[in-house]
């Protein structure tokens, strides 16, 4: 069995020899030998599957304890690749909502920057009565809307060629998620529905109107610049607020900034 002076383990498992020790007086990983005269410490080359399995799991964020217990448990190698695969996902959510919270950091600092400039692009229309073809559901967030679509267009097939897609939002009030979402397309006249698909007339409106040109993970400061405009001219809201998405891409991104997409908001005085 090849030895190597702790030294020279260090050098070829790119880790300190302070950490060894460390690991050592864990009992984590002991040198396969130590000479009682010198005390100098050995470790093998086949010591370092163990090693890489110790620095895995404590970089996905596993206690010492934990990876005592895993290593010293009889772990097979394919458990401990599920439980790394299963660490590895929770990993992302966390940065995945690390990122959304960093976004909306930048959106809220925008629209302080914004707040003494009132947005002067909002522009009060009356949008004629529309065949809709729709699916009204509860959906985990409302990045999740596009899933619907999915079973909109292959139901409508070339009924829905160039058909404009459009979203409702049926709650009085901002959800962190379950929400009452409606997706479906402007059409020129009425299909047969299928399947969940509902086709009626989506009554004309009043609506306080503002085109978002950007993407849709910055949608929430549009929002911001229309409510407060609706609210400072004597609007009250009134039904449920529409999303056209006028330009977009497939696979829907969340980032990309060539998207246009026009807000509407039915008013009253």
């Amino acid at each position: 069995m090849s030895m190597l002076k702790i030294g020279d383990f260090s050098t070829l498992a790119q880790i300190s020899i302070k950490t060894l020790r460390y690991y050592d007086e864990m009992h984590l990983l002991s040198p396969a030998h130590v000479d009682t005269d010198t005390g100098y410490r050995y470790y093998s080359v086949s010591q370092l599957p163990r090693l890489h399995r110790l620095l895995a799991l404590k970089d996905l964020g596993f206690s010492l304890e934990q990876i005592a217990h895993i290593l010293e448990g009889g772990v097979t190698g394919e458990q401990l690749r599920g439980m790394l695969l299963l660490r590895e996902t929770e990993q992302q959510q966390k940065v995945e909502e690390e990122q959304a919270r960093l976004q909306r950091l930048r959106t809220r600092l925008s629209i302080i920057d914004k707040e003494k400039t009132m947005s002067t692009d909002v522009v009060i229309k009356e949008v004629p009565a529309q065949w809709f073809a729709s699916v009204r559901t509860i959906i985990p967030t409302y990045q999740s809307v596009g899933q619907l679509y999915g079973e909109i267009f292959p139901a409508l097939g070339s009924k829905a060629y160039g058909a404009l897609p459009v979203a409702l939002w049926h709650d009085l009030e901002y959800k962190e998620k379950d929400v009452d979402a409606e997706a479906g397309v402007y059409l020129k006249q009425p299909v047969e529905a299928t399947g969940r698909i509902k086709v009626y007339e989506l009554p004309g409106s009043t609506v306080a109107s503002y085109i978002h040109k950007g993407a849709y993970n910055r949608l929430n400061q549009a929002y911001d610049e229309l409510m407060r405009w609706v609210g400072s001219n004597g609007y009250q809201i009134a039904g449920p607020l529409r999303e056209l998405y006028l330009e977009c891409s497939a696979p829907v991104r969340q980032d990309d900034e060539s998207y246009v997409t026009e807000i509407q908001v039915p008013v009253r005085r």
